[in-house]
């Protein structure tokens, strides 16, 4: 009546090591490639902003002369 099954082996294996907490590295570091990236930013920022005011004071100095009732602002 009963079928005879054959037993089922398991084999247990040896546990993995339990993840550890986010260190104080690694924080820093976080914190370093952030600061990496923000300096990068600021410095295509003025190179970029240096760049567009070389252009707009080169296009002011080949212009001709304007009215002279207008206050012309060099910045």
């Amino acid at each position: 009546m009963f079928i005879q099954q054959e037993p089922i082996i398991v084999e247990v294996l040896k546990q993995p090591e339990a993840a550890r907490d986010i260190g104080v590295d690694v924080v820093i570091g976080m914190f370093a490639m952030a600061g990496v990236v923000m300096l990068v930013a600021a410095l295509g920022g003025l190179v970029a902003g240096a760049i567009f005011i070389g252009i707009r004071r080169y296009r002011d100095s080949s212009a001709p002369p304007t009215d002279t009732e207008h206050v012309r602002l060099r910045i």
